[in-house]
């Protein structure tokens, strides 16, 4: 299976992946032959992407997305946990302990494979597919950072629960972006921290660190983040930790962003170390996520075209590439494999919606 943009679709492709919209509702099953008239009404849906089976992606398995897996076993028990806490009561949040735990069981059975950031978003599964991609995320990074099982599950629970707040804004979020909203609406946004804390913070099950990561976030290592403008060791690791993963999920999918390539997300991060995130924590970033997902369509320098088969360990920028066109625009019928550990003249300049 491969992910394709949905403009590129062109019909008669095979769906790999069932697509979900709104409470869980199954909008098309996985096996369905497209037909292109069902590309505009996916793309009112806010689907920008979905998986595909084709000759292309022969030997890219499902089981390699990480997300999917993750998706799949914790993305609706935290949708329905979320709102309890909102309509009923707190008490029901201590259930996120053991989603947490899920995540980590499953990150340690695997803990040197990258972390292969894809999958399909409506905008209707935003607020929990979000929470979990960076306790997810959060939980990988601590692995490789050597961090202790027990402040692993204080991190998770923390980032499960990072954004709670949101719920708690007087503004509406509905598709819009940050620089859409006047000064007042950005500030009442920026409140979730505190609201996110104050719903909290009488929990005695929840650790001050998980509590401390709803509220620290988004501070900045020069100070200039919020709520409290703390800056350098006053934002204690996990909140650092936690504001990489948040910002990476946020950019790449576009919440209140315009959304970035994987790539581009990770080089956006990479610029900001030092000054708004904590050096240490990017570095083991920038080494643990795939630039280039697998099942992604890449272009290389020597113009050739291909889908990336898998990753190399420790080198996320230098996957293994099925090539699949030359750059005079003939297709192979006999498609090259190019490991771009081994071929070192050879590296990715850009991703393609379709080839």
């Amino acid at each position: 299976m491969r992910k394709v943009a949905l403009k590129a679709i062109k019909g008669d492709e095979v769906l790999a992946q069932d697509i979900f919209g709104a409470h869980e509702t199954l909008l098309m099953s996985a096996g369905v032959v497209l037909k292109k008239e069902y590309v505009h009404r996916l793309q009112e849906l806010g689907i920008q992407y979905i998986y595909i089976e084709d000759a292309y992606a022969k030997g890219i398995n499902k089981e390699d997305l990480t997300e999917i897996k993750i998706k799949e076993q914790c993305q609706k028990e935290v949708q329905q946990t979320l709102d309890k806490f909102v309509y009923s009561g707190s008490s029901e949040l201590e259930v996120l302990k053991e989603v947490a735990q899920e995540i980590i069981l499953e990150l340690l059975d695997e803990p040197q494979i990258m972390f292969n950031v894809s999958g399909v978003r409506q905008k209707a599964e935003h607020a929990y597919s979000h929470s979990v991609n960076v306790a997810a995320l959060a939980v990988f990074l601590c692995l490789r950072m050597r961090i202790s099982k027990d402040k692993i599950k204080e991190i998770a629970i923390g980032s499960l629960l990072h954004d709670i707040g949101y719920r708690l804004v007087k503004t509406d979020m509905r598709d819009r972006k940050y620089q859409d909203y006047s000064e007042k609406e950005k500030k009442e946004l920026q409140m979730h921290v505190i609201y996110g804390y104050e719903a909290v913070q009488e929990l005695d099950w929840l650790s001050t660190s998980a509590k401390d990561i709803i509220l620290h976030h988004h501070e900045y290592m020069d100070g200039t983040g919020y709520p409290m403008h703390i800056d350098h060791d006053k934002i204690r690791l996990g909140a650092r930790i936690v504001a990489v993963c948040d910002t990476f999920d946020r950019l790449v999918y576009g919440l209140l962003e315009e959304p970035m390539k994987v790539h581009e997300a990770i080089e956006y991060i990479v610029a900001k170390s030092g000054t708004n995130f904590d050096s240490k924590v990017v570095d083991v970033f920038k080494r643990s996520i795939a630039a280039y997902p697998n099942g992604t369509m890449v272009r290389t320098n020597e113009g050739e075209a291909g889908v990336v088969l898998r990753q190399n360990k420790e080198m996320p920028t230098r996957p293994v590439i099925r090539i699949i066109q030359l750059a005079n625009g003939h297709k192979l019928n006999h498609w090259v494999e190019k490991d771009l550990v081994k071929e070192l003249s050879v590296f990715v300049v850009d991703t393609l919606d379709e080839i």
